[in-house]
């Protein structure tokens, strides 16, 4: 019952209660992003959903678009200021994704969605990732977020995808508030964020 019906429902219910609560920080926030990092201020992105399908996802910007004299973007390390290294410690970057939980792209607990690309890449049992709608948070994010391998990663999203339910969705929620607030496995040791995925061995 869960699963078909009342995740959903909790899901609308917190979108929603958030968006409310919280519509004066989306005005903030953006304004701040707008200053520091300029235009645009929402990240959007194509990422695979429930099923595979596509959707686009938004996010807070959180880098600047400095190039070299090459005209190439220099790394993510240097194009990741002080306030963009503010916004994804806090989480912060993550909020205009309670849009695409409203609007039915993701749900607030599942896998993280992934690049695109990637859906080549995915062994048989990898792919069964998008079994379930992507989430702003995960049971992998809970246990490790960007400081743990792919391989760990993958194995713990299919590990939520046999096990959710609702008293594991409320734990990983309050988990997810205790990793907020400690600032913890944000990024990948040596890197500003998690390295590429080129499939597993």
């Amino acid at each position: 019952m869960y699963r078909k019906f009342f995740k959903r429902l909790l899901d609308l219910f917190c979108s929603i209660g958030f968006i409310l609560c919280f519509w004066w920080l989306y005005i903030i926030l953006g304004i701040m992003i707008k200053i520091k990092l300029g235009s645009p201020v929402l990240f959007k992105q194509k990422r695979p959903g429930k099923n595979g399908e596509i959707f686009t996802m938004y996010k807070f910007r959180s880098m600047i678009n400095q190039k070299n004299n090459g005209e190439k973007l220099l790394s993510d390390e240097d194009r990741l200021p002080k306030f963009g290294k503010l916004l994804r410690s806090t989480s912060l970057d993550e909020i205009p994704e309670f849009f695409n939980v409203l609007k039915g792209d993701m749900s607030l607990i599942g896998p993280r969605p992934l690049l695109v690309e990637y859906l080549t890449r995915y062994t048989k049992e990898q792919n069964r990732r998008h079994e379930v709608r992507p989430g702003i948070t995960g049971w992998a994010q809970v246990n490790g977020r960007n400081a743990i391998s792919w391989d760990e990663k993958f194995k713990l999203d299919i590990e939520y995808v046999d096990k959710y339910g609702f008293i594991l969705d409320i734990k990983i929620i309050f988990l997810t508030l205790k990793k907020i607030f400690i600032r913890e496995g944000i990024t990948q040791k040596g890197s500003a964020t998690m390295e590429e995925f080129l499939g597993s061995e």
